[in-house]
């Protein structure tokens, strides 16, 4: 075992031993609880993350990928269970990132644990349908003027792996056209349109999420079809992220909540693309020294490491108030050490 999937395995450890539980005490379900040390709410899954539990499924998957075991394909079935049960009315929501990323998660939990939701997939793929607004990009929520790039972005992943790869092209281009800052590369989160689809404002925060889930867009794109300008601009996305969201060419975090999800994204894809781009060492670099420093300021708790949510930054203990209680931010940081570990096993 390498000292990555070492590494990694220890986060996942961590992440299951405190997190992981039944939902409402069913048997062959699990999902993850908000935070630790929890509250009775928390405890209680009373708060409902949805995207959180995909991302919690989609690092398990990682985790599968890097050392299949029984117990860890049970666990993923388990976690599918869990959102299908606490989701209450169905498999979908009203927002389109969350579906998006669930879409994702048990596309790979078919292709590589062989544990298929055609149902779910169904459902997923008929709501993100109705999502595309009328400037071509994908809204936020149901009903939303408002069309982002971290509801677009998993949206045209997603089509890209299932082969529709002109609607996976035209939600990319959407947000190449619209959201690319000229000055630094970097793409803004989003855009309110009007109904004709003219864009009449655009929301210019820069999120690492962002140019994560652009950079994997393009990724797949490339890989699909071969077309250069592709490549050109996931080349030119990792450049941007090396010079404008690093500190000592560590990736930069964004706090707890959902924001602490926002960088383990953008290492994520930032390691398909080291795999798959031509010269990728500008990318690998990027995951290595982040995992290397989300590993060195690491706290330790009752199950393993704690992660901070800025990895140049030593993690204090999990209690009120802090980041390092969210399970978002644990997450990030188990997602980037699988990326590291998953660097010399190819895309998955």
């Amino acid at each position: 075992m390498s000292v990555w999937a070492a590494r990694a395995a220890a986060a996942e450890r961590a992440v299951h031993t405190r997190h992981l539980r039944r939902v409402w005490g069913l048997p062959g379900t699990r999902l993850g609880g908000i935070s630790w040390p929890a509250d009775w709410s928390g405890g209680r899954l009373a708060h409902w993350h949805y995207w959180w539990q995909a991302h919690l499924l989609d690092c398990t998957i990682d985790a599968y990928h890097r050392a299949p075991t029984q117990w860890r394909r049970e666990t993923i079935a388990a976690l599918a269970c869990g959102v299908r049960v606490r989701n209450i009315t169905g498999w979908v929501n009203d927002y389109y990132d969350d579906i998006a990323w669930l879409g994702l998660a048990l596309q790979r939990g078919a292709t590589l644990a062989g544990l298929r939701k055609p149902g779910a997939e169904r459902a997923i793929m008929r709501r993100l349908r109705s999502g595309r607004g009328p400037s071509g990009g994908m809204r936020w929520r149901v009903g939303d003027d408002f069309v982002n790039v971290p509801a677009t972005g998993p949206a045209a992943i997603l089509y890209a792996r299932r082969g529709n790869l002109g609607i996976a092209a035209s939600l990319t281009d959407w947000v190449l056209t619209h959201l690319v800052d000229p000055d630094t590369g970097l793409v803004f989160d989003g855009a309110r349109v009007n109904p004709d689809g003219s864009v009449r404002t655009v929301e210019r925060a820069v999120y690492s999420y962002c140019q994560g889930v652009l950079l994997g867009a393009c990724v797949e794109l490339g890989t699909a079809t071969g077309a250069p300008r592709w490549w050109r601009q996931a080349e030119a996305t990792v450049h941007a992220v090396a010079e404008h969201l690093t500190d000592g060419g560590v990736l930069l975090g964004h706090g707890g909540g959902d924001g602490g999800l926002f960088t383990g994204i953008l290492a994520r894809y930032l390691a398909l693309a080291a795999v798959a781009l031509p010269s990728g060492e500008v990318a690998a670099r990027l995951v290595l020294d982040s995992a290397e420093a989300a590993w060195r300021n690491r706290g330790v708790a009752d199950g393993g490491p704690v992660f901070g949510p800025q990895w140049t930054v030593p993690a204090q203990p999990p209690g009120p108030g802090l980041a390092e209680r969210d399970l978002s931010v644990q997450l990030s940081g188990w997602m980037l050490l699988e990326a590291a570990a998953g660097l010399s096993m190819g895309p998955s």
